[in-house]
């Protein structure tokens, strides 16, 4: 257990705490490197596919997390992102070039966007965003001299600097990771300056931050700004990781999953949006190995158990014809995100806290540690 005594402001802003986080960061990051080099082709894809949910993530915990506005058109701008990226490419600009112009593109539509949060709060807020993927959706359709509608459009293989980088090339691997380290750091240093303080502020009371005198209005648009413009970043590298986008990859239902890696992962952390992408996007090969192994393993061991073959390979039929039944996986991801609902609130990231902190003040720790205080002034209780 370890205590550390600040005496500065300094100390209190700090991003890595004190010399152990160097340890344990730097060796991840270590293991992050070496990952591509000692696990197979497909293994490294889902990391690509980790690193691209966690930027993601990272841009809603920005928005949801820091500033408590609800979005559920993140999807939109992840298509605003890949599209510029597809059809900027055609013409022949530089990935150093595209990158940049992607997000900022992306930054502006999410200003834009970000006005409809100055008048609405909670549900009408998720409304007015998800009638803003619709319009986007239908623009990728209809916009066919630049989209190529429904057809879709090819994107070419990354050219770095005269390089090409294919997508299943440890280069793609670390250019996404480089990405995400980069928005790591960046969203970090956003919490810890003014900016992020005033996000924080607008998050926790309205009435309290504009007392401040906190622009909500500003604040508010900056942080949509802010969030889309990391999300168009992840667009296009996740334009280059498909290599094929069309209209039908960013729908409802993919704004709803990057919506489950903050809910799962906890919208209080960066942690959080990162364990949150790891589970996204690995419960998916679990789940079909479960339908895979499963069946097989149940008629194994009934047949150990004396059943008859006949009997046990009717027993995996049935389990394969579960297994195997439409809306499975969306019903498990449903009951998923109701159990951390109810019952983990903070998400994986608020587990771990628990976890560490209960070893460290054992046997002295309350189970009230990470209850929030729910009083407020009248003015407060109305909002």
């Amino acid at each position: 257990m370890r205590f550390v005594f600040k005496t500065d402001y300094d100390q209190d802003i700090r991003i890595l705490k004190h010399s152990g986080y160097w340890w344990s960061y730097g060796v991840l990051l270590a293991v992050l490197v070496a990952a591509p080099f000692l696990l197979g082709s497909y293994l490294q894809s889902q990391l690509v596919f980790v690193f691209i949910y966690a930027i993601v993530g990272v841009a809603l915990m920005i928005l949801t997390g820091f500033t408590g506005q609800a979005s559920l058109g993140h999807a939109a701008f992840l298509a605003i992102g890949a599209y510029t990226a597809g059809f900027l490419h055609q013409l022949g600009v530089p990935f150093i070039v595209y990158f940049p112009v992607a997000a900022i593109l992306t930054g502006l539509v999410g200003a834009l966007v970000g006005f409809p949060a100055l008048r609405l709060q909670g549900i009408y807020l998720v409304i007015a965003t998800i009638a803003f993927a619709f319009i986007v959706e239908e623009i990728l359709a209809r916009w066919e001299s630049v989209t190529h509608g429904n057809e879709g459009m090819r994107v070419r293989t990354l050219d770095l600097v005269g390089i090409p980088v294919p997508r299943d090339s440890p280069g793609f691997y670390f250019l996404c990771l480089l990405v995400l380290v980069g928005v790591i750091l960046l969203a970090l240093n956003l919490l810890r300056s003014p900016t992020g303080r005033a996000f924080v502020a607008i998050r926790d009371s309205e009435t309290a931050g504009k007392s401040m005198g906190i622009d909500l209005a500003a604040y508010k648009v900056k942080s949509f700004a802010i969030s889309a413009a990391i999300t168009g970043m992840a667009g296009v590298l996740f334009a280059h990781k498909m290599t094929f986008i069309s209209p039908e990859m960013f729908t409802l239902l993919l704004s709803i999953e990057f919506i489950m890696v903050i809910i799962i992962g906890g919208a209080f952390g960066v942690h959080g949006a990162i364990l949150g992408a790891i589970f996204m996007v690995m419960v998916d090969p679990f789940l079909t190995a479960l339908k895979d192994d499963v069946p097989v393993l149940a008629a194994s061991i009934a047949s150990s158990f004396g059943m008859a073959q006949e009997a046990a390979t009717q027993l995996q039929d049935r389990f394969a014809k579960i297994g195997s039944a439409a809306g499975l996986k969306g019903a498990i991801y449903g009951l998923i995100i109701m159990m951390f609902i109810l019952f983990e609130p903070y998400g994986l990231y608020g587990r771990w806290l628990k976890v560490k902190l209960f070893f460290q003040l054992f046997p002295l720790y309350k189970r009230a540690t990470f209850k929030r205080q729910k009083t407020y002034v009248k003015s407060e209780r109305n909002r």
